[in-house]
């Protein structure tokens, strides 16, 4: 299996990431964890706020990413789109965590990037 499909899973699991580092912290209640996460101040807010973007930019990845292959976009460039979206998204996590907003937002751009260059090569427009 080509790694852009294996990406699709990295990327769902990524929220699960930030999800453990937001909940880290002393207090943490599992019978209400939306107060609890609602609560939070600093970075592990932060982790929180990754988390929820890690959702968000998700879907429209896993659709690109399978969109692309259904028309036939070579493996390379799949895999190599695909490797990039990783990254950055990793980088956003991180960045936001940091609380580096303007690299941040870089990062976000450049993962959005990916997910509309898969869209134009499934349409062949590259």
């Amino acid at each position: 299996m080509q790694f852009a499909f294996w990406a699709i899973l990295l990327a769902a699991a990524m929220p699960l990431l930030w999800a453990v580092l937001a909940k880290s912290g002393p207090g943490f209640d599992n019978h209400q964890p939306r107060r609890y996460l609602a609560g939070l101040q600093g970075w592990r807010q932060r982790a929180q706020w990754a988390q929820q973007n890690s959702w968000e930019a998700f879907a429209p990845f896993a659709a690109a990413v399978i969109v692309a292959y259904l028309m036939m976009v070579t493996p390379q460039q799949l895999d190599a789109a695909a490797a990039v979206f990783i990254v950055a998204r990793l980088g956003y996590g991180v960045c936001y965590v940091a609380d580096w907003a303007a690299l941040r937002s870089l990062c976000w751009t450049v993962g959005f990037g990916v997910v509309v260059y898969l869209f134009l090569a499934a349409a062949h427009l590259l």
